[in-house]
């Protein structure tokens, strides 16, 4: 899944509006003008599209979980330094914590995306890469987290579409 891809989804899934998004950034000490935000925010086919990076990305994700859960406490002179490379997993590993989920609550959110997953699948993709049971967190899995999380966090519109497809059909009849 392209970086971009992932932002759009969690700013839908969450419903942040650009100035949140921006203050989302600065709580993860990233300075990011609306003009760079909405070229991120485009999709590749568009004009002006920005690609973006797995800095950016891991700044939003901390950004986020500071602002769903507070500011963390670092110790005088501790420096949390961001991974060269984000994946899936840490991906999947931020938003969870961001949204302060255990492993049933992650097995819900999937649930609601109609993707079921048993507690040893989900448990291999939050170990250490490298452990014997270490499970490769692929985009099919992402994309149906982040696609339960708007079903949860914007489950009013969900039910508002379903109301309308339902009464256009019923009018059609």
């Amino acid at each position: 899944m392209l970086n971009n891809d992932i932002l759009r989804r969690c700013r839908y899934a969450f419903d942040i509006k650009d100035t949140a998004m921006i203050e989302i950034f600065k709580l993860a000490d990233y300075d990011l003008k609306l003009p760079q935000l909405l070229a991120l925010l485009k999709k590749e086919e568009d004009e002006g599209y920005e690609n973006c990076t797995d800095k950016i990305l891991g700044c939003f994700l901390d950004g986020l979980i500071s602002h769903k859960r507070g500011k963390r406490d670092q110790k005088p002179g501790q420096v949390i330094a961001q991974p060269e490379h984000l994946d899936n997993n840490m991906i999947l590993k931020k938003l969870r914590i961001a949204t302060a989920l255990q492993d049933d609550g992650v097995r819900n959110i999937l649930q609601l995306a109609d993707f079921k997953v048993s507690k040893s699948e989900l448990s291999a993709l939050f170990r250490k890469e490298g452990h014997k049971n270490y499970k490769e967190c692929g985009d099919q899995f992402l994309r149906n987290f982040i696609k339960g999380l708007t079903m949860r966090f914007r489950p009013a519109e969900e039910s508002t579409e379903k109301e309308s497809t339902e009464k256009e059909s019923t009018e059609k009849e």
